[in-house]
């Protein structure tokens, strides 16, 4: 006889498994929402014989899923860059020095870098600068990018907005 709750075991499992290929962030975005959606659509069964209740629940499920990786991938990107502003603040201009970050999820790669300061921008208290830094890649040569980082009391941070043009990953 099946053991209850089996069928949103195997959705947990493969969402882990995805979890855990680092830099397939499409497959992981588009596959945790498929499994929430199953996994909504189990539970919705379990609770429901109404079809539409049943689906709102299934696309509530996956729309939550959705919101909840968009959430840590955000945090995974501001962690690079809190990295490569702490790692940049403290150079003189022309300086070059090594980023690097070890992510504690397995859903993002680690990254590494170099980064320098190419000018100081502001006046007064706004102190910031414009820094050029690299990402390592395994098989091709690194990618160079620009953005700027201000000092914001005793630590710098990143002060770009994200652009309106294609970029790597989400990271300026």
């Amino acid at each position: 006889m099946a053991q209850e709750g089996c069928p949103t075991m195997k959705p947990v499992f493969l969402l882990a498994l995805l979890a855990a290929l680092p830099g397939c962030n499409a497959v992981l975005s588009e596959g945790s929402a498929d499994l929430a959606g199953i996994g909504g659509a189990a539970l919705a069964d379990a609770v429901t014989d109404n079809g539409a209740v049943a689906a709102g629940i299934g696309i509530g499920v996956q729309s939550a899923a959705r919101a909840g990786l968009q959430y840590t991938q955000r945090r995974l990107q501001r962690a690079e860059q809190d990295r490569i502003a702490l790692t940049a603040g403290p150079l003189a201009p022309g300086a070059v020095a090594r980023w690097s970050i070890a992510h504690s999820l397995p859903i993002a790669e680690d990254r590494a870098g170099q980064v320098t300061v190419s000018r100081e921008i502001g006046a007064l208290s706004l102190r910031c600068r414009e820094i050029v830094f690299s990402v390592e890649a395994e098989k091709k040569a690194a990618d160079f990018y620009t953005a700027i980082i201000c000092q914001n009391g005793n630590r710098w941070k990143w002060a770009s907005a994200e652009p309106a043009t294609e970029r790597w990953g989400a990271l300026q």
